[in-house]
């Protein structure tokens, strides 16, 4: 009797947490269909939302716009769980959150069920339409819009997508078979948000931290001449690194580092890394966010810069290669420290969670993630940056009379893919948004078109030009 009674008390105050949370157990799940779940709001209007059903159980959990919103949201499923939003802020919308404790205890007296809280968003629903357009179907893309001084985030669309509706039907088995045939679309994993998930090689936009390293040691300026060889052979090796194949830099066997950043020659960079060593880099990929831990509130995934790099592999890291990986919203993140002063505000999905009788129960305040670097190189930086734009890889991104800073990159793939980024902010001299896009495994030449000339459509749009 004892031993049972013990057993019991041990389940269900000890172990109830660990329990629920088990992926194998469905019994919290069945009890949360029947339940009234908060919505998710964009704009003051629901994305996502519980309806009165007649099926098995009395709430039906409905999608509106679900491809445009899905990785944010997630999925809420009886056969293959909850992801994204849809889990990380379970507590707040199925009402059982510590701000919400009181409505449950008068709840309990009086009988009532108790109700989930809605989780309003930072997105611009009009903004989050326009990028998600931009990026062609058929693609693996992801365009991120974010506040510098805020760190809200404005945009994140990706493609491919999906209809979360299709896994929050009641039935557990089509809602599995639907499960299954979503994971033979190319590309697309509904389990993860490819803007926090996907690590990428950044190729060039890396250079960004180069940028930083350097003025920070003072031995580069913007004005300093390096020399700039076509191609040159990685140190301890007879590995030759080259300069990219058809672009400006073989032209100019010298110029300026503010010149080499513009026209992103590779080469110069190689001899910066063995002048200054690896720890420069890992210490300014640490500050900006490599290998930290952040959630937006969805976890994201730490991006990698390697570690004990012999001088060879130090070289072709440096250009944003060998096993350097990142997400979109690392490289957001370095333009937006940049854009800030050095100060990396945290970046931030969740505007307010509101309870059913509308009272705010918790706002989110903008607070600081990192200080990256120090003001005067984030203005030096800043104006490198500008660069790129005016006369340089990124010329295609230009807004007539919008000062815009930017850095591309292009990490070369297998089979003559590549992978296409740019990340960058406008105004240059006051910043209002810092905008990345990457296209994965696509041929130079699409990609290079989806690049620079969607970050002007975006800046046009968002600045009304």
């Amino acid at each position: 009797f004892v031993l049972c009674l013990g057993a019991l008390s041990y389940v269900q105050f000890l172990a109830s947490e660990d329990l629920n949370d088990n992926a194998l157990n469905k019994r919290q799940l069945f009890s949360e269909f029947d339940l009234p779940r908060g919505a998710i709001l964009v704009d003051g209007k629901p994305i996502a939302e519980s309806e009165p059903s007649e099926g098995q159980f009395k709430y039906q959990r409905v999608y509106t716009d679900p491809e445009l919103y899905s990785h944010l949201t997630g999925f809420y499923s009886l056969a293959n769980g909850s992801t994204q939003l849809e889990s990380v802020m379970n507590e707040e919308l199925t009402g059982q959150s510590q701000d919400q404790f009181f409505d449950r205890m008068i709840n309990l007296f009086s009988g009532k069920a108790t109700e989930g809280a809605s989780v309003e968003l930072t997105i611009d629903g009009e903004l989050q339409e326009f990028v998600y357009d931009l990026i062609p179907d058929g693609t693996l893309g992801t365009i991120i819009v974010s506040e510098p001084k805020t760190g809200n985030i404005l945009a994140m669309a990706s493609k491919p997508s999906y209809d979360t509706n299709k896994l929050a039907v009641h039935s557990s088995g089509q809602a599995a078979a639907n499960m299954k045939e979503l994971l033979t679309v190319p590309g697309l994993s509904p389990y993860r948000n490819p803007a926090i998930g996907n690590l990428t090689a950044p190729g060039s936009t890396f250079k960004i931290f180069d940028m930083v390293a350097a003025l920070e040691s003072g031995e580069y300026k913007a004005d300093t001449v390096l020399k700039n060889p076509s191609s040159v052979t990685l140190p301890g090796t007879r590995t030759p690194l080259n300069n990219f194949f058809g672009g400006n830099c073989a032209a100019i066997p010298e110029a300026t580092f503010a010149d080499i950043v513009a026209q992103s020659c590779n080469t110069p960079f190689v001899g910066i890394s063995e002048k200054l060593g690896r720890e420069p880099f890992e210490d300014v990929t640490e500050r900006f966010g490599f290998g930290q831990q952040l959630e937006i509130p969805m976890r994201v995934v730490p991006s990698v810069f390697p570690a004990e790099l012999n001088p060879a592999q130090l070289g072709q890291s440096v250009i944003g290669e060998f096993d350097v990986k990142a997400t979109a919203l690392q490289m957001n993140m370095a333009a937006m420290g940049i854009a800030n002063d050095g100060v990396i505000m945290q970046p931030n999905l969740v505007k307010q969670v509101i309870a059913p009788d509308l009272r705010v129960l918790a706002e989110n305040e903008p607070k600081e993630f990192s200080t990256a670097t120090s003001k005067e190189i984030a203005d030096q930086v800043t104006d490198m940056m500008r660069g790129p734009v005016k006369k340089g890889t990124a010329v295609r991104a230009q807004v007539p009379g919008l000062d815009i800073a930017a850095k591309t990159g292009t990490s070369v793939l297998k089979d003559n893919k590549v992978n296409s980024w740019i990340t960058g902010f406008a105004p240059a001299d006051d910043p209002q948004v810092a905008v990345t896009i990457v296209f994965e495994k696509i041929d130079f030449k699409t990609g290079s078109s989806l690049t620079s000339p969607n970050l002007k459509k975006i800046l046009e749009a968002v600045f009304n030009q």
